[in-house]
């Protein structure tokens, strides 16, 4: 089997350590015998979203992703169609705010998004970041057991609110989407959208596995992935959940 994973933007949207996110999907794929191929895509590059398996956009600043927009935008269509089509896409921080209605900057200037998700982010003027645990329930039982935290790093001061959409997450830990609602990311379809850093998928091989299934079951149909030995993993995983919740 082979799995085809685009990184959007590689060269503008890479934010702390995001591209860890693709390494961990690879190494997790490779570990099974699955290929796994990436394609860096960028500015102007040819690309249709629906013959890819996994989308990953990573972090950016403000000016980088004003400079995304007019290349993402034309790509709109062709994005929307692959997501309602089950493409899993994994969107981090500005990647996540790229996917919403806009951006306002601190001086009140906005920064179109792509209108596929019903969020929005205002600048804030605290910055919100440190080590942060989520409760999600999307997360299924498996090889992993009913593992349904998230734990990861965020670092912005966009404040981002949701409107017909569901978050990924409770936020236990941390600030979350905007340090008011208590909610953190996004969830629509297979679209997985969030502020946490660290990177995000090593220290989470289970949700890095359930991008896996999606992917496989969207390309051929419904795959058990192999059971890898996360002991390490999982272990570091509950160290920090423990310690969060202590604090």
């Amino acid at each position: 089997m082979r799995l085809k994973i685009c990184h959007l933007y590689p060269d503008l949207m890479d934010l702390y350590g995001d591209r860890g996110n693709i390494i961990s999907l690879v190494q997790r794929c490779r570990w099974r015998g699955i290929e796994a191929e990436v394609g860096l895509i960028s500015l102007d590059q040819q690309l249709d979203f629906r013959d890819w398996d996994i989308l990953f956009l990573g972090g950016g600043s403000d000016r980088e992703q004003g400079l995304l927009y007019e290349d993402l935008c034309r790509r709109r269509e062709n994005l929307l169609s692959a997501i309602e089509d089950g493409l899993p896409v994994l969107g981090i921080c500005g990647g996540l705010q790229l996917l919403g209605k806009y951006y306002q900057t601190s001086m009140g200037d906005r920064i179109p998004g792509v209108d596929i998700l019903d969020l929005w982010t205002v600048a804030g003027s605290k910055r919100m970041i440190g080590n942060m645990c989520i409760e999600a329930d999307f997360l299924p039982d498996g090889s992993h057991g009913k593992q349904n935290t998230l734990v990861g790093f965020e670092n912005h001061s966009g404040q981002t609110f949701l409107g017909k959409v569901e978050p990924l997450g409770r936020v236990v830990k941390g600030f979350g989407n905007n340090g008011k609602d208590g909610m953190e990311g996004v969830h629509y379809k297979n679209v997985f959208g969030t502020y946490l850093h660290g990177p995000l998928l090593p220290k989470n091989p289970h949700f890095a596995d359930l991008l896996l299934s999606l992917a496989l079951e969207r390309r051929w149909g419904k795959r058990e992935l192999k059971v890898l030995d996360d002991n390490l993993e999982l272990a570091a995983h509950t160290y920090m959940v423990n310690r969060l919740k202590q604090q």
